[in-house]
């Protein structure tokens, strides 16, 4: 097993992850406590889904009772430049670094399934030259099962990460790392083979609060502690109908998610550079026009977003967001473009329109 393990972690390196870790299904026992600490404040907002199948999502070991190991995987998604400073065109749109090209999901999920088969064959017994570890041979019986996860599982892959010692949560509750910063996705293979855990990794924020105080709608009540309600990846990606009007005005131009507590984090200065090109920018999605996204029909939506994880919220939605971003833009020239929207068939499209011409007026 310790031979599998290593050249696991090489063929994980040679599929395109950064780092590879591993942990038992029940490493992170306070999962129950504070998932349902969450849940009872109501930090979740409108997502359901965090509610329903709590006793899977608290219990990585219930969830697949017959795993013996959970293998976490880190996949690089570092931006070039600097997310903030798209935050100054205030006439453009800000878009998430990680969803300014291909679905982060398509892209991880079939690097897990690669990895995946690769400890299958493994493990059923078929004699394999593993030329990235010493040119070695070697022959295992033990018969295997795995299933890959990623981001559509009820899987608290952030804790089980920092049980496993790929990173730690910090105080933004993302999940950092000495060596990669904090710009990474993160996938899960479990499976019955029983790989040795590798140790957890402890905290390395100190007295930085970097993360919490330049979030501009206040999302983090306490640190290691996040209020989705107030959070704007939130409000722009889950929230459904009007957002408070008094979160509105500190949305910025931000019309998809977040990037303000992963830009600041000093970590970052250890950041490696992504190498997978599905991950790069592409040009229409960095700062945007927001008259030209203003006036997408759900047909143009669809066909600009396609293949992106900005599809999956849809046209209504994604609009609203554009026209919040109009009301903060501060830019005269954008008030007919909003003015053309207050009879929109979409009530929160409509209501958008309407506070983005008070604002602009």
């Amino acid at each position: 097993m310790t031979d599998l393990k290593a050249a696991l972690h090489a063929e994980a390196l040679a599929a395109g992850f950064a780092k590879m870790r591993i942990c038992r299904p029940d490493a992170v026992p306070e999962l129950p406590a504070r998932l349902a600490r969450f849940l009872e404040d109501g930090r979740h907002g409108q997502m359901a889904w965090m509610a329903e199948r709590t006793h899977w999502r608290a219990n990585p070991a219930a969830l697949w009772p017959e795993a013996r190991a959970v293998i976490l995987l880190a996949d690089l998604y570092t931006p070039e430049a600097d997310p903030l400073a798209a935050l100054e065109r205030t006439d453009c749109g800000t878009i998430s670094v990680y969803a300014q090209n291909r679905d982060y999901h398509d892209v991880v999920k079939k690097r897990l399934k690669r990895v995946g088969r690769w400890l299958l064959d493994a493990a059923q017994g078929k004699e394999r030259k593993f030329a990235n570890f010493r040119g070695r041979n070697f022959e295992i019986s033990a018969p295997a099962e795995i299933k890959v996860f990623v981001d559509t599982a009820p899987v608290m892959e952030k804790p089980l990460a920092a049980a496993a010692g790929l990173g730690w949560q910090g105080k933004h509750t993302n999940l950092l790392s000495r060596d990669l910063g904090n710009w990474f996705f993160l996938g899960a293979i479990f499976t019955t083979l029983d790989l040795a855990p590798d140790a957890p990794e402890t905290g390395h924020c100190g007295s930085c609060t970097a993360c919490l105080d330049v979030c501009p709608t206040d999302a983090f009540p306490a640190p290691y502690q996040l209020d989705a309600r107030r959070c704007i990846s939130y409000l722009t990606i889950e929230h459904k109908g009007p957002v408070d009007p008094d979160l509105r005005g500190k949305m910025g131009n931000r019309i998809y998610g977040c990037d303000d507590c992963l830009a600041v984090c000093p970590w970052n200065k250890f950041a490696q550079a992504a190498t997978e090109l599905r991950y790069s920018a592409r040009p229409d999605l960095q700062s945007p026009d927001l008259a030209t996204l203003a006036g997408l029909d759900d047909a143009a939506f669809r066909a600009r977003f396609s293949g992106s994880p900005i599809k999956r919220i849809g046209r209504d939605r994604f609009v609203r967001n554009v026209l919040y971003a109009i009301g903060n833009s501060g830019s005269p020239r954008l008030r007919a473009v909003a003015q053309g929207l207050v009879d929109d068939p979409d009530a929160a499209v409509a209501d958008a329109a309407r506070w983005a011409v008070e604002q602009l007026t």
